[in-house]
């Protein structure tokens, strides 16, 4: 992760949060005690976000986080994972923060660590979308990789995608390539997006590098491989929940991509407990 972008994102949270004017706080700590808290699990889950979490403290000075788990590993309710140490005054103010981010974070690497159990043994890899909350994306995707998916276009400028929208202000998939092609560098690959068979059709005809099946029920999805018959890569999009995302991964598809291990990941629920006067 950019660690330029990473510190805006806390600073800016810090200041939401009014973290450098903790009134509860700065009436009751004189800025010179000492303490130890527990970082606790609440209920079991993959762990992401640690280095985001120490960075909190590390901006506001004076205390350290230690972890006992790295990102990626499994955590049960109940575990002990960490500990922070330091100024009583930083620990109580970062506290929100630090726990906010990490929660978040973990949600997801969770959430997608399940999607990605669900299609194992397939071809099929998990891929995020840009269905982000805005100003963390950078977290979130971060999250994804953490959980065992893979990470789609970052963001506009990053990738071609010609979705029905474009397709219609361009008058044709056709068309819409032809214009990219036009503009765009021949490094870039061009996917499109198609809801039906003779859209899929139109994809290939005009040699799009990607086709993306949205919304398409099994029996059309199938239909649509054997059309494209290893021509393009495809993508599949649209209704992927845990219910689905196996019977998709099964069809054949290179790619599955959700918006829903982002923008319906709950987080997953951590605290901070036992906090000790040093």
């Amino acid at each position: 992760m950019n660690s330029l972008i990473v510190d805006e994102i806390i600073k800016n949270a810090l200041l939401e949060d009014g973290a450098y004017d903790d009134i509860t706080t700065n009436s009751i700590i004189n800025g010179n005690e000492i303490c130890k808290v527990d970082l606790k699990a609440k209920e079991d889950g993959v762990l992401c976000g640690t280095g985001v979490f120490k960075r909190v403290f590390e901006i506001l000075g004076g205390a350290e986080a230690e972890f006992l788990v790295k990102d990626g590993e499994k955590i049960k309710s109940g575990q002990i994972i960490g500990t922070i140490k330091g100024m009583t005054s930083t620990v109580l103010s970062g506290e929100r923060v630090a726990l906010n981010l990490l929660q978040r974070m973990s949600g997801i690497a969770t959430l997608t660590s399940k999607f990605v159990e669900k299609i194992k043994g397939t071809n099929a890899k998990l891929l995020d979308t840009r269905k982000t909350t805005p100003n963390l994306r950078i977290l979130e995707r971060y999250a994804v990789k953490i959980g065992g998916g893979e990470n789609h276009r970052y963001n506009l400028s990053d990738g071609v995608l010609i979705k029905d929208n474009h397709i219609a202000a361009a008058g044709g998939i056709k068309a819409a390539i032809e214009m990219v092609r036009n503009n765009v560098s021949f490094v870039k690959k061009i996917e499109v997006e198609t809801e039906t068979l003779e859209e899929v059709k139109e994809a290939i005809d005009a040699k799009a590098d990607i086709i993306m099946l949205d919304n398409m029920d099994l029996d059309t999805i199938r239909e649509a491989l054997k059309l494209i018959d290893g021509r393009a890569l495809t993508e599949v999009s649209g209704n992927v929940d845990l219910n689905t995302v196996g019977a998709l991964a099964q069809t054949g598809v290179d790619y599955i991509s959700t918006g829903f291990i982002t923008h319906s990941a709950k987080i997953l629920d951590l605290s901070m407990k036992n906090l000790v006067r040093l």
